[in-house]
C-alpha cells in the first residue's frame, strides 16, 4: 500500500493567538540546519523504520507540507525537500502534493516553483475573511489577499485549493460568520475544513480564556453554544451548495477530498518527517507508531523518537474512533472481519449506550455519528479508548 509523507515546517512570519501547534516565529538562521536535518531523515527513513520493527514502502501516493507556513521557506530550501523525497521513495503519476500557505506568503517564485514540482493542492489559512477577526487573531492577511491567491494559484493551473475557516474567533456574530461563509462559497473552491476554536492551555488566547482575562480579545470570544451554531450553519449551508460534509471538519465537492489526510482516518500507513511529525506504519505484530520531538532543538540535536506498539486491540479501538469520524461511519462486519467477531463485541454495550444517548446513528452493520455526536465527537470516541502500551 503506498505511502503518505507528511513533512513538518514549524516556521511562521507570526504566531497566531489561537494556535496550539509545535509552530512558532523563528530567525531564518535555523532553516538551513533544520531543513539539513529534515532531509537526512528522509534519507534514512528505510533504515530507521525498519529498526523499528515497521514495514517500509518506498511508493508514494500523497505528499503533504504542514506547519507552520511552509511556504516562508526559501525556493531553493523547500526545493531540496522535494530533491529528497524524489531520490528516496518513488512518487506515484497523480500523487496528491498539498502545501499549506498563509494567505500572502506565496511569492510569484514560488508559485512559478509550485508548478515544476508538481504542486496540484493548496490549503489556505484563511480562518476568516472579515478583516477584523483574521488580524483579532495575529493573522496578518486581509479578505482581498486571500481572493488574490485564489485568482493566482487557478491562473498557475492549480484549482485544487482548501480554505480554513475557524468557528468561535473574538469578535465573530452571526452575520459575521455568515459573510465568511459566503465568501468561501463564491470563490467556489473545491474544498473546506471548518474547526471550532478550541480553549486549552496549548495556546495564548486558550490560556487567557480559561483564566478569564480579556488579552488576546478573549472577552470577545462567543460563547460555545454560539460557537457551536457556527459550525451548524457551516454544515447547512456547505452542504446545501455541494461542498459535502465527508468528515467532522472537512467538506468537499466529489472527488476533491484529501487524499492525504483519509490515510489517517482509515490506518493507511504515512510517514511524518520533522519537529513534532508522527508516523504510522504496519508492522509484523499489526502497526507501530511514533513522533519526533515537538520541541525544534530538540528535534535538530537528534532526540530520540517516541515510538508505540499498537496492540490488536489499540488497532481495534482506532477502527471504531478515526472510522467514526467519517460521515460515512463504519462497517461493523468489515471490522469483525479484520479483527474478530469476539473482539468486536466486547465493545457492543459501549455501541448501545451511544446509540441509545442518539450520538451514533445504526442501521444494520452500518454505524456513524449523528449531528448531535459530530458536535461532541471526542465524547463518544472516550467510549473506545484505552491507553497504548510503549515500547522499550
Amino acid at each position: 500500500m503506498p505511502l503518505g509523507l507528511y513533512i513538518s515546517v514549524p516556521f511562521c512570519k507570526t504566531k497566531c493567538s489561537y494556535c496550539n501547534f509545535a509552530s512558532d516565529v523563528f530567525s531564518r538562521a535555523v532553516f538551513d540546519r533544520y531543513i539539513a536535518h529534515a532531509c537526512e531523515e528522509i534519507e534514512r527513513a528505510h533504515v530507521a523504520t525498519q529498526q523499528m520493527g515497521g514495514r517500509f514502502e518506498r511508493q508514494v501516493d500523497s505528499i503533504y507540507f504542514g506547519g507552520g507556513t511552509p511556504t516562508i521557506l526559501e525556493v531553493a530550501q523547500m526545493e531540496r525537500i522535494f530533491v529528497t523525497i524524489s531520490q528516496n521513495f518513488g512518487v506515484q503519476s497523480g500523487t496528491e502534493i498539498t502545501v499549506e500557505c498563509a494567505p500572502g506568503t506565496l511569492t510569484p517564485a514560488m508559485l512559478e516553483a509550485f508548478v515544476r514540482w508538481g504542486v496540484n493542492r493548496v490549503s489556505l489559512g484563511v480562518q476568516s475573511f472579515v478583516d477584523q477577526e483574521a488580524a483579532s487573531v495575529g493573522r496578518l492577511h486581509k479578505r482581498e489577499t486571500v481572493l488574490d491567491d485564489v485568482a493566482r494559484l487557478r491562473a498557475a493551473g492549480i484549482s485544487n485549493i482548501n480554505v480554513d475557516l475557524i468557528a468561535g474567533l473574538p469578535h465573530q456574530t452571526q452575520e459575521s460568520w455568515e459573510r465568511s461563509l459566503d465568501e468561501l462559497i463564491a470563490i467556489g473552491v473545491p474544498h473546506a475544513s471548518v474547526y471550532m476554536l478550541e480553549v486549552d492551555e496549548d495556546s495564548r488566547l486558550g490560556r487567557e480564556l480559561i483564566a478569564g482575562g480579556q488579552k488576546y480579545h478573549a472577552h470577545f470570544v462567543p460563547d460555545d453554544d454560539r460557537t457551536a451554531e457556527f459550525y451548524e450553519v457551516a454544515c447547512e449551508r456547505l452542504n446545501a451548495v455541494g461542498i459535502e460534509q465527508y468528515e467532522i471538519s472537512n467538506f468537499a465537492r466529489e472527488g476533491n477530498e484529501s487524499r492525504h489526510n483519509l490515510k489517517y482516518w482509515t490506518r493507511q500507513p504515512y510517514l511524518g518527517f520533522g519537529a513534532d511529525a508522527h508516523s504510522m506504519l504496519r508492522s509484523d505484530e499489526g502497526a507501530i507508531r511514533f513522533s519526533n520531538p515537538d520541541a525544534l532543538e530538540k528535534y535538530v540535536a537528534g532526540a530520540a523518537q517516541d515510538c508505540i506498539a499498537v496492540s490488536p486491540e489499540a488497532a481495534l479501538q482506532e477502527a471504531f474512533f478515526l472510522g467514526l469520524r467519517l460521515n460515512r461511519g463504519i462497517d461493523l462486519a468489515g471490522i469483525a472481519r479484520e479483527f474478530g467477531e469476539a473482539e468486536v463485541g466486547v465493545y457492543s454495550d459501549a455501541l448501545a449506550e451511544v446509540v441509545e444517548n442518539g450520538l451514533v446513528e445504526r442501521d444494520g452493520t452500518a454505524v456513524r455519528l449523528s449531528e448531535r455526536g459530530r458536535m461532541i465527537s471526542n465524547e463518544v470516541f472516550e467510549r473506545f479508548i484505552s491507553p497504548p502500551a510503549h515500547v522499550g
